[in-house]
């Protein structure tokens, strides 16, 4: 593997942070700071049945079909990178007599998205598992429930040295306590924590500051 990054992180177990931590900040790293820092989660029917689906796959056995090996619920973590999770399903190929290959499979409710936030979650599953086993994951998969198909994902240098930086912007979100003011977009519409962000209220409420910046420009 070739990529390379300037992640430095300095690992200690209270600082790890949740894998689907990344998945939050790419979406909205306000959305991230209200869950992680604040401890902010309303449940709806979207996250009830993302939820649940998530619970059944964790339940199943291990399965073995021909020379493919099945896992649900792998609990994975990087000391490198400080991230710690679960794996919904790893599917480990049998190459030869002594080798494996490890194949993460990543279940969501909704349908494939327009940015990477579901990828880069995929993508810090296979760089945990390839710290954990010392060996390379070249691939894995996203399961759309909506649309009841695989979507594939090979694990690129580009996509890496996303994922890691995403892991580093996150981890410094985390620390630092403080969570970023709304932004109104679209999306917003589908996220779950929409009623407490209020982005269309806080976000058009000017700030103290500025108002009284221009009560002493007015003078």
């Amino acid at each position: 593997m070739t990529y390379t990054t300037n992640m430095t992180y300095k690992n200690l177990e209270e600082d790890f942070i949740q894998l689907s931590a990344l998945q939050h900040f790419a979406f909205c790293p306000r959305q991230c700071a209200l869950i992680h820092i604040e401890q902010v989660w309303d449940e709806n029917r979207m996250t009830a049945e993302g939820r649940i689906m998530h619970e059944k796959v964790h339940e199943q056995d291990r399965e073995s079909r021909g020379n493919v090996r099945i896992e649900y619920g792998v609990p994975l973590r990087s000391l490198r990178l400080g991230l710690v999770g679960k794996a919904d399903v790893v599917e480990f190929h049998r190459l030869d007599k002594k080798t494996w290959q490890p194949f993460p499979v990543e279940y969501k409710r909704g349908k494939p998205k327009l940015d990477n936030c579901d990828i880069i979650q995929l993508c810090a599953q296979a760089i945990c598992l390839e710290e954990m086993l010392s060996v390379p994951v070249i691939n894995g998969a996203i399961f759309y429930g909506r649309t009841r198909r695989r979507f594939d994902v090979s694990f690129d240098d580009h996509l890496r040295i996303e994922t890691e930086e995403m892991a580093q912007k996150t981890h410094q979100l985390i620390a630092s306590g403080k969570t970023p003011p709304p932004t109104y977009e679209k999306r917003c519409e589908n996220c779950s924590l929409i009623i407490e962000c209020m982005p269309k209220t806080i976000g058009k409420v000017p700030s103290v500051r500025r108002y009284l910046r221009r009560m002493i420009d007015m003078q």
